[in-house]
């Protein structure tokens, strides 16, 4: 069955949880002993009614206070779509969490609250979501009954909304107008709405076609294990394990191993116990090359007919995840996928004001600042840019004297 991740964005008190909660409420997807854990609990609605938003509230701080700190992860199923949600927090200051949250998903729900319309939060959310190459979002415009679900009011949002996609070039925006609270186009169409034409939540999120790597050329495999056992039995055998970042590979396809640009063709493929003639974006496999080349982990399989880029010197959009500043004169390590290898910041070009979407000119990066930067490292890297295959063109940093990850990037272009 088809997974669709998607995640939640809006500003403090926008009713993310609240969303979430009700959607896995109005779809019977809540075990019965946390029903029963709601319904005890202290945390009620002006009403008497459920407080929904428990439900993604892991931590003691956010039951205690009533918002999102960091990201909750909720799985649910309907009949025609298995669900891989996000709720990441609206805060400025956990930026890092809904980069986070976002990285791996296929969908963005922006969450706009009636009453306040388009504000600071919500254009920071939207870039954040140009930003992370997320090409499907939905603007949810929430608490449409506590402006007595005005279409006036959702088409003046509507309208303001477009301006800020059409700067951020957003393309496929769609806005439905919905009540978390009392459940209003949530799962069912609202009643209460009927100038809105359109489609309830859950049904729009049942059948959006999704972005799918699966069908691109860019086949790319890091290469995670070697697999030689070296015994009678299996004296010749030599495969390469990895899980497939993007596209597809086929017997008997030409293939090329990065960085050493040795060419082969794959002769066998394994999935488990079985020998597909393909392998696929997202299956873990071992590929079988008809030649002896030299190959380590580390090294990238790639289609041959579409290389990616190679270089040690990389333009990239750095979002910073660590308390301690961006020091550009110490060596950092670089993981792109499988491959680990030390890396300088060798250039700050500017940073971006995610408020007011302005970049500046800076010397430094402190926690959840995003901007871009150019890096050098140690060994040349086999990437994509991160708008053409967000698989093989995102990174992360870490620091060697703490192996905290301090950094999030998207490659944007090799240097010359």
């Amino acid at each position: 069955m088809n997974i669709l991740k998607f995640f939640t964005a809006g500003s403090v008190d926008d009713g993310k949880s609240t969303l979430i909660g009700r959607l896995l409420y109005d779809t019977d997807s809540i075990l019965a002993d946390q029903l029963e854990a709601l319904q005890s609990s202290n945390r009620k609605n002006d009403d008497g009614t459920i407080d929904l938003a428990i439900l993604t509230d892991g931590l003691r701080a956010e039951r205690e206070q009533g918002i999102t700190i960091d990201v909750a992860y909720k799985y649910f199923q309907t009949e025609k779509r298995k669900f891989i949600i996000a709720d990441t927090p609206g805060h400025i200051q956990y930026t890092r969490n809904m980069v986070t949250g976002a990285s791996t998903a296929n969908l963005a729900i922006i969450l706009i609250d009636a009453r306040n319309g388009v504000v600071e939060q919500t254009i920071r959310h939207s870039y954040l979501v140009s930003l992370l190459g997320i090409k499907h979002i939905v603007v949810c415009i929430n608490k449409m009954d506590m402006v007595d679900y005005s279409g006036e009011v959702y088409h003046s949002i509507i309208g303001k909304y477009k301006i800020l996609a059409q700067q951020l070039k957003l393309q496929d925006v769609t806005y439905i107008p919905v009540s978390a609270l009392k459940g209003d186009n949530i799962v069912q169409s609202s009643e209460r709405m009927d100038w809105y034409g359109g489609e309830s939540l859950l049904h729009f999120l049942e059948k959006v076609d999704t972005d799918n790597l699966d069908k691109s050329q860019l086949a790319r495999m890091p290469v995670q294990w070697v697999i030689r056992p070296q015994t009678a039995e299996l004296h010749d055998y030599r495969g390469y394990a990895g899980r497939v970042l993007s596209g597809t590979f086929n017997v008997n396809d030409r293939v090329t191993v990065l960085p050493s640009g040795a060419s082969s063709t794959i002769e066998k493929i394994e999935f488990f116990d079985q020998s597909p003639d393909a392998a696929h974006a997202g299956q873990s496999v071992t590929i079988h090359l008809k030649d002896d080349v030299d190959i380590s982990r580390g090294d990238t399989i790639v289609n041959a007919s579409a290389l990616p880029q190679e270089s040690k010197l990389i333009e990239a959009d750095l979002c910073w995840m660590d308390s301690r500043a961006l020091d550009t004169s110490i060596m950092y390590l670089i993981q792109h996928n499988s491959k680990t290898t030390k890396c300088k910041i060798s250039e700050i070009l500017h940073k971006v004001d995610i408020n007011t979407l302005e970049k500046h000119a800076a010397d430094e990066f402190k926690l959840n600042d995003i901007g871009r930067v150019i890096l050098k490292t140690a060994d040349a890297l086999a990437f994509d840019l991160y708008d053409d295959n967000r698989a093989n063109g995102s990174a992360i940093l870490i620091d060697s004297r703490t192996n905290l990850t301090v950094g999030a990037l998207m490659f944007r272009a090799a240097v010359e």
